[in-house]
């Protein structure tokens, strides 16, 4: 696990997870961020769930996963953006890519993920 400074500022390796993963897709979900930041899927979850709670995070339902994504009527979310920004400039070159070279996509069983 990479640790930034949102780690010691928000207390926990999953609000870490979930700004760092939105901040890099625009839009993530629970599962996906658990598997890509070795986390367990419940504890991603409920920080999803506050941070939506806080009006930082909306979420929208396709079939049954959720999908959550920045706000956009919120002032909160977009200073989050940008403190997160402000943390994702202090990595590496190496760290980022290997934290934000993958993209999960929702999808059906046996369907291939499309990319645009």
């Amino acid at each position: 696990m990479i640790t930034t400074n949102l780690q010691d500022l928000f207390g926990s390796k999953a609000a870490e997870a979930v700004l760092l993963a939105l901040f890099n897709q625009g839009e993530a979900y629970g599962r996906a961020i658990a598997r890509d930041f070795d986390l367990p899927v419940l504890t991603v979850q409920r920080q999803l769930d506050r941070f939506e709670r806080a009006d930082a995070l909306i979420c929208k339902q396709y079939g049954r996963t959720l999908v959550y994504s920045g706000n956009p009527n919120s002032r909160m979310a977009s200073r989050l953006k940008d403190l997160v920004a402000v943390a994702c400039d202090s990595l590496s070159p190496k760290l980022k890519q290997e934290l934000f070279t993958v993209r999960h996509q929702p999808h059906a069983k046996d369907k291939s993920v499309i990319r645009q």
